[in-house]
């Protein structure tokens, strides 16, 4: 059940070999064949690749009857230029594991080793290399992809390093512990005019003004009362970049988050019937558009025990934490199987996930390994 020396020597220079050659969502091709090539040795039972996209499942299967538990990490960088002077920074021009991904990656690939040496004593292990978590497209192409009937767990299970807690230290609660959010595009289209007759045509530039303050403003709670509801505003053009043209075309987007998913059907009916009225007001015409969309994430009681009950067995410190405003697509593996999710402390000075300095620590590798191997051992014997 434990690395040796060797073992934490190859996956540290693993994973910063992930780290210099980042791939963002849906264009994981490189990033998932260095998985397979990293896991060939321990010769897994089944191997599905190109799993919703560029996913790989890696089965280890006891050949006994019992139950499939499944482990997901995520293949997918980040469109942000690294800022580092590290030997393994990123090779690829605004590009970057800002988000430890890499690392996640590594932890998978030292449970493969383990179980390439020893298979679970029944049922079937599945390490599962998602793609697109970063867009919210990825989990759910997995379980659509007609394959995923042969891998379908009973169990669940994930992790996330997280910058600002200690080093080796655990949240993990029941229930909700990932918002739901989703990237609302409004298009407003008006009408053209020189600028120095503004009258003579329709300019979206006042709805804009006004969509910013009031999309702004439906945000109330917080995620410690569970209440939480936050708008804000990541970006906004007007017109053309010209003084001598009054605007005629504008878009505004905005990031929408709730606790819960019936949380942000109220939200969105909410924004659009703001944008509604505005565009109206503004005799402009408008067209809405959903990116990024990200149901909530909820831990299973059950799943939640079985990961506390390892990381008491383990003696790592833990305790129930909060929900993260954050999301995370892993969320959508609770539709087919009890699924947990906790968050690993990555040191209380490290840069936060997606900073351009940001690099995951290699000593959560030995800690996030054992968490999963103890509750795989648990399940599976």
């Amino acid at each position: 059940m434990y690395l040796t020396n060797q073992d934490m020597i190859e996956l540290t220079a693993w994973r910063r070999k992930l780290h210099s050659m980042p791939e963002v969502s849906r264009e994981e091709v490189a990033t998932a064949a260095e998985v397979q090539a990293f896991l060939a040795p321990t010769n897994p039972d089944q191997v599905i690749s190109g799993l919703g996209g560029t996913g790989v499942a890696a089965v280890y299967d006891s050949g006994k009857p019992g139950p499939t538990v499944l482990f997901r990490s995520e293949l997918d960088a980040l469109p942000i230029e690294e800022i580092s002077d590290l030997p393994h920074r990123s090779k690829i021009a605004g590009k970057s594991h800002m988000c430890g991904h890499d690392g996640h990656t590594a932890i998978l690939a030292s449970l493969g080793r383990q179980f390439g040496r020893e298979r679970p004593k029944s049922g079937r292990v599945v390490l599962m290399f998602q793609p697109a978590e970063e867009d919210g497209s990825g989990a759910a192409a997995v379980l659509a992809d007609e394959r995923f009937s042969k891998v379908k767990p009973d169990y669940s299970f994930s992790l996330h390093n997280f910058p600002g807690l200690p080093l080796g230290h655990v949240w993990l609660k029941e229930g909700v512990v990932n918002c739901a959010s989703r990237g609302l595009k409004i298009k407003l289209s008006g009408r053209t005019a020189h600028a120095s007759m503004p009258e003579t045509g329709i300019s979206p530039a006042p709805a804009v003004a006004q969509l910013m303050t009031a999309l702004t403003s439906l945000s109330r709670g917080t995620v410690a009362g569970e209440d939480l509801v936050l708008a804000t505003v990541t970006h906004a053009v007007i017109g053309e970049p010209a003084f001598g043209i009054a605007p005629g075309y504008a878009e505004v987007w905005v990031t929408l988050r709730t606790i819960t998913d019936d949380e942000m059907a109220t939200l969105t009916n909410t924004a659009e019937t703001l944008v509604r009225k505005v565009a109206g007001d503004g005799e402009l015409e408008f067209q809405l558009e959903y990116h990024d969309i990200f149901d909530h994430s909820e831990n299973s009681p059950e799943a939640t025990r079985i990961l506390r009950a390892a990381l008491e067995a383990e003696g790592i410190s833990h305790e129930p934490g909060l929900a993260l405003r954050a999301s995370e697509d892993f969320g959508r593996f609770a539709a087919v199987s009890k699924s947990a999710m906790f968050f690993l402390g990555a040191g209380e000075n490290l840069a936060a996930l997606h900073n351009p300095n940001y690099d995951f620590p290699d000593d959560l590798i030995p800690i996030g390994t054992r968490i999963f191997m103890r509750a795989a051992r648990d399940l599976l014997g």
